[in-house]
């Protein structure tokens, strides 16, 4: 019997933050990412989310011998999900697979929490080296919740998998938060905008 993968959507696309065997690129179907809270901690979690239609970019790994404990300790506050069957691979056999995700009844609504930079610093850089530019702009594109702050950790990084990015994927990092907060802010104005 051949060893479970996972596939992973944020931090856990960068292999630089473990040594988890056979990485592949994939792609989640009917799933997208948010940014969400929950009464766990003080800043959000990028979790995967169902969403018929969509998709996400990622990476499936092995876990050697089915060995979870040490991944469902990394990935405290999610639930371990078969995904299977969503999952598209060039892997030659068909391993089982399965994804981390947020519980629904543990994402708080509106909430004051904040993205760590040094997080997303680590799931660009993933992207980045797995799927190239292109790659970063999808994960962008293909995740909610960028009204949220974002906190810049950088200097001290409270992340404990921080990476360095090199120059160019620091400035696209910031490229797309400045794009972002762009767009936000045009959404704002619009809102406010009165009728005639």
């Amino acid at each position: 019997m051949s060893d479970p993968f996972f596939f992973g959507y944020g931090s856990l696309v960068n292999t630089k933050t473990h040594s988890y065997p056979d990485p592949l690129p994939a792609t989640l179907r009917g799933w997208r990412r948010a940014w969400v809270a929950t009464p766990r901690f003080g800043v959000v979690l990028l979790t995967g989310v169902p969403a018929p239609g969509h998709a996400i970019d990622g990476l499936i790994a092995a876990v050697p011998n089915a060995d979870w404990a040490a991944l469902d300790a990394r990935e405290a506050g999610y639930r371990r999900l078969s995904a299977q069957e969503n999952i598209h691979h060039a892997h030659p056999a068909d391993p089982e697979i399965a994804v981390y995700a947020v519980p629904r009844e543990n994402i708080l609504p509106g909430n004051n929490h904040m993205i760590l930079l040094s997080y997303l610093d680590v799931v660009v850089q993933g992207f980045d080296e797995v799927y190239g530019e292109d790659g970063v702009t999808r994960f962008f594109e293909t995740t909610d919740g960028w009204d949220t702050p974002v906190i810049n950790d950088r200097a001290s990084p409270v992340y404990p998998r921080a990476q360095l990015l090199t120059p160019r994927q620091t400035a696209l990092v910031d490229h797309h938060l400045d794009r972002l907060a762009a767009q936000v802010k045009q959404r704002h104005q619009t809102a406010l905008s009165p009728e005639f």
